[in-house]
């Protein structure tokens, strides 16, 4: 069971992707569905986890990191959709999964983890692997595909999110009650900023960017859920978890960028894809400290 919610969460993820990069060639407002995304979620999270709100009436409650979570989530999804659409999914995908490297470095300087030998064997690869994602798949073209600094954004964007849930975490705030109100406070800030994009005649609130956004809430929200469920089913398999989610988003995104959307790869991104599998089960794998 845990392995299929494993797969569940990986296909989520993937599917995410593929909404981003398909909501602009049918006119979706992204940021619009974006802001109906958190709603979606939020609701989700208040219906099916059951999240116990008084843990964020606690005097410890880490509000300064919920609310940076509040405003980096949204943000970082609007990236990431600018990313898919420049970049592709396959590198984008691969991105974000080897952002791990960073939180990586933010658990061994900051957090207390120790640095073995396999770990940073997998750590040297993975960045290793980032600089052959990012390079341009024709590096002969003239100019570049504006991919680099959306992609560096999203490998920089989901360490920083990693990391300030680790923060979330070691407060003691349980992690439905954390995922609500970073949920319910994205959401928030993006509808003002919907608001004043409406009245200011940028752009108009339509019923399609509703539906869209609620359709990527739900494949957010299943991917979250799936994800930890997969974790409550094998306990004693973290790493299992961890690398079966990681290693499955890159092979599934890297499939649906080249066969659904067409998405050229060059022997360095392709090299890259091959090492960013590597450097995951090297991490995932290395022995605690």
């Amino acid at each position: 069971m845990g392995l299929l919610f494993v797969t569940a969460a990986a296909i989520f993820s993937v599917l995410v992707s593929i909404l981003l990069k398909w909501m602009p060639r049918r006119g979706i407002d992204v940021a619009q569905a974006v802001t109906w995304n958190y709603l979606c979620a939020a609701a989700l999270c208040l219906l099916l986890l059951d999240p116990p709100l008084d843990a964020l009436r606690a005097p410890a409650a880490p509000w300064p990191a919920l609310l940076l979570l509040a405003v980096v989530l949204p943000s970082l999804f609007l990236v990431l959709a600018a990313s898919v659409r420049r970049a592709g999914i396959v590198r984008t995908d691969a991105a974000q999964r080897l952002s791990l490297l960073l939180s990586l470095i933010a658990a061994f300087t900051f957090l207390g983890e120790r640095a073995g030998a396999q770990k940073l064997a997998g750590l040297a690869l993975g960045l290793i692997a980032v600089a052959a994602i990012v390079a341009r798949p024709d590096p002969r073209a003239a100019r570049g595909d504006g991919a680099l600094v959306p992609l560096l954004t999203v490998w920089v964007g989901f360490a920083l999110v990693d990391v300030a849930l680790k923060l979330i975490a070691r407060a003691g705030i349980p992690f439905a009650a954390s995922l609500l109100a970073a949920f319910a406070f994205a959401f928030i800030g993006m509808l003002a900023v919907q608001l004043v994009r409406h009245a200011r005649g940028r752009t108009r609130l339509r019923w399609k960017n509703l539906a869209a956004g609620l359709a990527l809430g739900a494949l957010n929200f299943g991917n979250i859920v799936c994800y930890v469920r997969a974790h409550q089913a094998l306990p004693e398999s973290p790493a299992v978890v961890f690398a079966s989610m990681n290693i499955g988003v890159v092979v599934l995104g890297t499939l649906a960028g080249v066969l659904l959307f067409g998405e050229k790869t060059g022997r360095w991104n392709r090299l890259g894809i091959a090492l960013a599998i590597v450097a995951i089960a090297l991490i995932a794998f290395a022995p605690r400290g």
